[in-house]
């Protein structure tokens, strides 16, 4: 009965796309069986970082005497203009939290082999609630359980907390990124994270301001060890 429904479900799905095709998201042509949110045109050509295979890691380097942490990296490059940043403000600003999914899950077959280092849980950084309820979600959170269903790590959203909503750091000098963003995260019991190895997820590092302060609130908890990963690097 369950396996009927399910048939009967795609039917008519097939349907409705045949009248009202889904688009992707970038350049807007029909999207054919398979292709969820991106066609694989567009997914192919995105600017991947590859920095976790770089000795000279930017992105690790942010970190360096800021917070302790064992690995950091992110899967793109971003950039004004680009396609990347089109992505961003489509599951930022717009609504989309299933791109956020999707580009979270690609994110997880492309650099599964890192991922899979001795990871215990995926933290994404929070929201302050009122800026949540604002936006009907955390586009971190979805882009952790994209992560999560290609690896079998589960996702932690109730112990990082953020006690203040701290503003866009949109146009923010470095300095004013990193005075934005201190004493604003807490951890809701130390206990509950001693000993993991945590993944910090986010959707873009710029400075690193807001990161290192997440790993700053998060280091309380006794022998973490923490990583970072985000969609995509400015």
């Amino acid at each position: 009965m369950k396996k009927k429904m399910q048939v009967t479900k795609q039917i008519l799905i097939n349907f409705i796309h045949l009248f009202f095709p889904q688009l992707c998201v970038l350049c807007k042509t029909p999207l054919i069986q398979g292709e969820k949110q991106i066609c694989l045109d567009c997914l192919c050509d995105l600017p991947l970082t590859n920095f976790h295979t770089d000795e000279n890691n930017p992105v690790f380097r942010l970190f360096i005497g800021k917070a302790d942490i064992v690995n950091a990296t992110a899967w793109l490059r971003y950039e004004k203009g680009t396609k990347v940043q089109k992505l961003i403000h489509s599951f930022k600003y717009y609504n989309n939290k299933d791109l956020a999914y999707q580009l979270g899950r690609q994110m997880g077959l492309s650099l599964q082999p890192y991922i899979n280092q001795e990871i215990d849980l995926l933290i994404p950084v929070p929201l302050h609630k009122k800026r949540q309820r604002e936006r009907g979600y955390n586009q971190s959170e979805w882009i952790c359980k994209g992560l999560a269903s290609v690896v079998p790590i589960p996702v932690c959203t109730n112990s990082l907390q953020r006690k203040t909503a701290s503003g866009t750091q949109t146009d923010k000098s470095l300095y004013a990124r990193w005075a934005n963003v201190q004493q604003l995260f807490t951890l809701s019991d130390k206990h509950d994270l001693k000993g993991k190895h945590i993944l910090l997820v986010d959707d873009v590092i710029t400075s690193g301001s807001t990161l290192s302060m997440c790993a700053e609130a998060l280091s309380v908890a006794p022998g973490i060890k923490i990583s970072i990963l985000a969609l995509a690097a400015a």
